[in-house]
């Protein structure tokens, strides 16, 4: 067929559109934009997890690790210890199931681990030094981001192994030691100082030591305590001391009987720990109801399972021995629970009390400038700085959620508040973008995926060591689960658009820098940002 003969339609070559500006015609023209990931914007740690996934679900593990080290020097404790709540806020959760962050977060901590990968360290030494008090989650966090920006660190930690509650407060079975002392020994191996066993009396002879700044990051180690009549006292424990004591191999005889007093997730890790020391019935005492129980679900769900016995609307009114007498409640329509008259009696060789914990803030008393709060926390400004010039605070000190990730973006935080205060000026964090709502997103392009499934070991195992009790992910497994995250409200260079364009006047510019738009040719027919996939195109009326 000759040339003449062809098909209109055969014949347009790609520039046979751009032979009018057809621009002109427009009242609305699309803008690419970056909106914030609702999983960006409720993790505590401040990640960039859709940042690490994005490199992850590309097969290279490494420079998603590398993404997730700006961030959090500890991904595979935390992948297996942080509540993932940027899972609760993930959009996919409305199309299928949540993307499984913490295990693919989990996986890049063990595969860093296995192949003994360290994070890159850029800036040159400040001469600055700072103090570190406290080696929990918060204070190795803000050594580690310290170091990181160039100052001299070191951590003084009044026990006699770094990890704070990560070691002392949360069993083997959840975050096993060969992980916490992985992670911790890579930040040790920057070049911060730790020194064990030295307790912080006096802050301002610290400060006549030459510290720049310090940085003061106490766990809550203190048990709370209650007032119980006792006819004749049995054996009464608190929980961190029990804990403690397992952690370092002095775990007492508990007896075949033990009554755990509390409702949030230490109650349950005691429970649990009492069945693996030999407990044939552990029981939890708790005054309100599965619905108002401080405790993460998945928590209780586990601690059942094990054969743990969990007495809700019950509280503790006295002791006889081995006879606990509970009083059973009602929940009124405040949630709070109130008496009923009726009582019944339990049987324990051992009671434990889970009734919260305490932060030691004694010698933070005689500092002038510091406010401790009568609850016990510490006041701090925006900057997380104390009423006394140069000493920070974060962590279980100051008032927050007590949880390993908000420890650790309080490390973080601190950290830069801290460098930028050293050097005479102050930190400002960039503005954030508007957040990716699913409205926004066209789910039509994504196939359904269902959600990888960790492992769990036997119940048998579970109820007689401490295994760990939840599986990582296979490599493959891995990949599988990082390709499932949607890119909400931010371009991963799909080439809808591109191919979409009635007018040719998307243009893409090259791996890794995304498109732009010819405005001379765009006549805002609206086909790009119908067709983005994760609502990364808005259509703006037209200026002038």
């Amino acid at each position: 067929m000759s040339a003449a003969a062809k098909l209109f339609a055969i014949t347009l070559d790609p520039g046979s559109s751009k032979l009018n500006h057809t621009g002109s015609w427009r009242s609305e023209r699309p803008v690419y934009v970056d909106r914030l990931p609702p999983c960006n914007a409720q993790c505590p740690a401040g990640e960039n997890i859709q940042g690490w996934l994005f490199q992850a679900e590309s097969g290279d593990y490494e420079a998603a690790w590398q993404v997730l080290m700006r961030d959090n020097p500890m991904p595979a404790v935390m992948g297996r210890v942080c509540y993932h709540t940027c899972e609760t806020a993930c959009n996919r959760g409305s199309l299928d199931a949540a993307v499984s962050i913490h295990s693919v977060e989990r996986f890049l901590g063990d595969w860093a681990i296995e192949k003994g990968l360290v994070p890159r360290i850029d800036a040159p030494p400040s001469g600055k030094r700072v103090l570190v008090i406290g080696a929990g989650p918060s204070g190795l966090s803000a050594a580690y981001h310290l170091t990181r920006l160039g100052h001299a660190v070191t951590i003084r930690e009044a026990g006699p192994m770094a990890g704070g509650m990560m070691r002392f407060g949360i069993p083997k079975y959840r975050l096993p030691r060969a992980v916490l002392d992985a992670e911790i020994a890579r930040i040790l191996a920057l070049g911060v100082t730790l020194e064990l066993n030295r307790k912080v009396e006096d802050v301002e002879a610290a400060f006549a030591e030459g510290f720049d700044a310090i940085f003061t990051a106490v766990g809550a180690h203190l048990a709370k305590r209650t007032e119980i009549p006792a006819h004749a006292a049995g054996k009464i424990l608190d929980a961190v001391s029990l804990l403690r004591q397992v952690e370092l191999g002095e775990a007492p005889q508990l007896g075949r009987r033990v009554i755990v007093y509390g409702g949030g997730n230490t109650a349950m890790d005691v429970a649990r720990t009492a069945k693996r020391l030999g407990a044939e019935d552990a029981m939890i005492v708790y005054r309100r109801s599965r619905k108002e129980m401080p405790a993460h679900a998945f928590e209780a769900q586990e601690a059942e399972e094990e054969g743990v016995l969990i007495h809700w609307l019950r509280t503790i009114k006295e002791i006889d021995e081995t006879t606990v007498t509970v009083e059973k409640m009602v929940v009124d329509e405040n949630h709070r629970p109130q008496p009923t008259g009726e009582f019944e009696t339990l049987e324990a060789d051992t009671l434990v009390l889970a009734l919260g914990q305490d932060v030691d803030t004694g010698f933070l008393t005689r500092v002038a400038g510091v406010e401790i709060a009568r609850d016990g926390v510490v006041s701090v400004d925006a900057q997380m700085m104390t009423g006394r010039p140069g000493l920070f605070a974060g962590g279980d000190m100051v008032p927050a959620e007590r949880t390993v990730t908000v420890a650790v973006g309080h490390g973080k935080k601190a950290a830069r508040h801290i460098d930028a205060w050293l050097r005479g000026g102050a930190y400002a964090p960039a503005a954030k973008h508007p957040l990716a709502a699913f409205e926004r997103l066209n789910t039509w392009y994504y196939d359904d995926a269902p959600r990888q499934v960790q492992a769990e070991l036997a119940l048998v195992r579970r109820q007689t060591s401490f295994d760990e009790v939840v599986a990582g992910l296979t490599e493959e497994n891995a990949l599988y689960e990082a390709r499932r995250c949607l890119s909400c409200g931010n371009c991963f260079e799909c080439d809808n658009c591109f191919g979409v364009c009635p007018d040719n006047a998307v243009i893409k510019l090259g791996p890794g820098n995304r498109f732009r738009i010819d405005y001379d040719y765009c006549k805002g027919c609206g086909l790009c940002a119908a067709e983005c996939p994760c609502g990364a195109i808005e259509m703006v009326p037209e200026q002038g």
